[in-house]
């Protein structure tokens, strides 16, 4: 084969991928549905027809159960119009204070509402927030324990509803940190509560990625793959919806900071293979805070980068 055949060969190989969806084999992929918060408000049905197009068969709600009144729409509606698309409500973004030990029968009532919720879309994971970081003169060592204690209590109702809960890090929340994950990790049980990151606040709060992928690879469960690098903004941070986030805000150097697939500074393909070596079989939410050309726009990039980059290694 000439050099010029070949060229030809490989673009029309790079072109194929490109049309391609992502195969939702052993990773099925999902998108959150906070990203939509950014923006000005649309129907629940347009968010789901983007998952179709772009091949994200699966969501993950937020704001749960105030989602139902912002996009005024049932369980039974949102079921039905998901099953139309082949798409599926996979879980819900869960918080609550956890580290409060006069609300922690609250919180496990208001978790068992939520699994009890997402029972009816076939969903079996519980993604797991720590609450808001305390004031720097609060004492931290018994609200972290707390926090621990209650991760495991509902990591055990979880198991009885057949259900998996993880820890889902995130910045300027109670689980930052490296050294705050490592200590979430060490005081949870394991058989109880899994590890559900995201890359980019794993990244951004100064963790190796990589590294936390390797040593708790047996408990990862519903992940985000989230790409980042700090960036400073050039101006204010202004989102679809309106709202403003002056240029020197935390808020506005997150959001500058926040990429689709492949444009920021996170080893994916090193994640990547991790799953491989465990032979990891779920969801995987690619959950974008920005999204700089309209969902769709970078959905369909986010799509093109796991078809073109991830799925050779493992899909």
């Amino acid at each position: 084969m000439n050099r010029r055949a070949f060229l030809a060969s490989v673009s029309a190989s790079l072109a194929s991928a490109a049309g391609r969806l992502p195969a939702n084999k052993n990773i099925r992929w999902a998108v959150s549905a906070g990203l939509w918060g950014h923006f000005k408000p649309v129907a629940f049905t347009d968010i789901l027809d983007v998952m179709r197009d772009t091949g994200f068969i699966g969501i993950r709600l937020t704001g749960f159960p105030g989602i139902l009144k912002t996009y005024n729409i049932t369980a039974a509606q949102m079921e039905k119009e998901a099953a139309k698309r082949n798409v599926q409500i996979a879980t819900i973004s869960f918080g609550g204070p956890t580290h409060d030990p006069a609300r922690q029968t609250k919180v496990l009532d208001d978790a068992r509402t939520a699994m009890n919720f997402l029972k009816n879309f076939g969903a079996g994971h519980l993604v797991v927030f720590p609450p808001a970081r305390l004031p720097k003169n609060a004492d931290l060592k018994p609200a972290f324990k707390t926090m621990c204690d209650t991760f495991n209590k509902i990591g055990e109702v979880a198991g009885e509803m057949g259900f998996r809960a993880g820890l889902h890090n995130h910045l300027d929340e109670m689980v930052e940190t490296p050294e705050e994950v490592h200590q979430c990790m060490a005081m949870t049980d394991p058989r109880l509560f899994g590890f559900f990151p995201d890359t980019a606040h794993l990244h951004l709060g100064g963790s190796n990625v990589v590294q936390m992928y390797q040593r708790y690879r047996r408990r990862l469960g519903f992940m985000d793959y989230k790409d980042a690098r700090w960036t400073t903004p050039a101006g204010d941070w202004v989102s679809d919806n309106g709202r403003i986030y002056p240029k020197d805000s935390r808020q506005a150097k997150f959001h500058n900071s926040i990429y689709d697939l492949g444009d920021g500074e996170i080893d994916f393909p090193a994640c990547h293979r991790v799953l491989k070596e465990i032979d990891y079989k779920g969801w995987i939410c690619v959950d974008l805070d920005t999204a700089r050309n309209g969902p769709r726009t970078s959905y369909e990039r986010c799509g093109a980068y796991v078809v073109n980059k991830l799925e050779p290694i493992y899909a």
